[in-house]
């Protein structure tokens, strides 16, 4: 099983024919169900997609939170579904979060009855603010809005409507490039893969979190496709497993052997020789390479250190915040403590009134990452600004 392809993605790439047996397509709070053929990109698909519905354009997104257990699309009709399903975590990951933002800009744009910019403009400020305060810590969020809003100015002499077409035009460039910078980090760091290896991955870095390919985990699966054979040792990623439900989906989609092991036993396997590489993404690099990710990164690298074992973190540019000097002014988002507590709402593993923690991301310092892998190549964590600052002037 597997979800559908991305629309217009390369004909030329190789699919394979999957049955989905327990797909369902949620639009609008409607829920249909039932039997579905598609064909399934072993490296290619997306979480989400810009999509003329029967009622108009909406936001297709594969609702993350149903995995590995059912296939479930959502149809977004409105800024606000969108930012719903940012929050709720339907799609998450930085890229697909930045992907998802400026979608919903656009999508909220066509539903404005405006004469003019000045009116178009000021009844989109609101729906940036929607979208902005969904999730604090991915700077591809913000990244995306704004790139979004340079160019409603920009086209601020058109016509409203053509406005409105040029903000789809950008959401779905912003989509396509994010796949494009994905595609050549993993050829930029597939080199880091030898034959044999096991590599340790944290969180979900692959399809699922991006446009389509994914960050680190993009990086094995071109490596896979170069015909490197290796293992994955892949952390569940408490508290919401999102390593357990959904990077040992999609490694179990594509065949690549893996073990799924819980957070506290990684030092372990590192103590047994058993990791040769750590691979984990990132929600926003400072300007130093200090890098938050999802909780528990920062253990991982700790470990890794302590072992001598390479620790790179694989992100695209649009990532990079260098209006942040270090890791200590990325702001982290606090989630409902009930993630921690219960199992998705449901099973209680934790006594009733307990206090509990939950910051969805920790902050690694640049001391203990090798390397920062980017669509413009692999760099140490203190080259980003002066290395990238180079590419741009050449």
């Amino acid at each position: 099983m597997g979800p559908s392809p991305r629309s217009g993605s390369d004909p030329g790439q190789r699919r394979a024919r999957a049955d989905a047996d327990s797909v369902s397509h949620a639009a609008s709070g409607l829920r249909l169900t039932g039997a579905l053929i598609f064909y399934y990109n072993a490296f290619m698909f997306s979480p989400i997609e810009w999509h003329l519905g029967a009622n108009g354009p909406v936001v297709r997104m594969l609702d993350q939170t149903r995995l590995p257990g059912e296939v479930v699309w959502v149809d977004c009709p409105d800024h606000q579904t969108v930012a719903k399903g940012i929050k709720e975590l339907w799609v998450r990951g930085a890229p697909a979060i930045g992907i998802a933002a400026a979608m919903g800009y656009a999508l909220g744009a066509n539903g404005i009855r405006a004469g003019t910019y000045d009116d178009l403009a000021r009844q989109l400020k609101p729906i940036r603010d929607t979208l902005a305060s969904t999730r604090p810590t991915a700077v591809n969020l913000f990244w995306a809005l704004n790139r979004m809003n340079e160019v409603l100015q920009i086209h601020k002499d058109r016509p409203v409507e053509s406005i409105k077409e040029r903000l789809v035009q950008e959401a779905r460039a912003i989509h396509d490039e994010d796949i494009q910078r994905n595609l050549a980090m993993g050829r930029h760091g597939a080199r880091l893969v030898q034959e044999g290896d096991t590599i340790l991955t944290h969180c979900n870095t692959g399809a699922l979190a991006t446009g389509g390919h994914g960050t680190a985990l993009g990086v094995l699966f071109t490596a896979w496709e170069e015909g490197k054979r290796f293992k994955v040792l892949v952390d569940e990623t408490r508290p919401v497993l999102q390593g357990a439900r959904l990077t040992m989906w999609e490694l179990q989609q594509n065949k690549i052997p893996a073990t799924l092991i819980a957070d506290n036993m990684a030092g372990a396997f590192m103590k047994k020789g058993t990791v040769r590489l750590c691979l984990v993404g990132a929600d926003r690099i400072a300007a130093n390479g200090d890098t938050a990710n999802k909780i528990g990164t920062y253990s991982v690298a700790v470990l890794a250190k302590a072992h001598r074992i390479p620790f790179y973190v694989a992100a695209p540019t649009s990532t990079i915040d260098f209006s942040i000097a270090s890791g200590e002014a990325i702001p982290i988002e606090e989630r409902n403590p009930e993630e921690v507590t219960t199992i998705f709402g449901k099973v209680r593993v934790a006594p009733a009134n307990v206090e509990a923690a939950n910051p969805a991301f920790d902050v690694t310092p640049a001391k203990y990452i090798t390397g920062i892998i980017t669509e413009e190549g692999v760099f140490k964590p203190g080259e980003l600004k002066r290395k990238l600052d180079a590419r741009k002037r050449a």
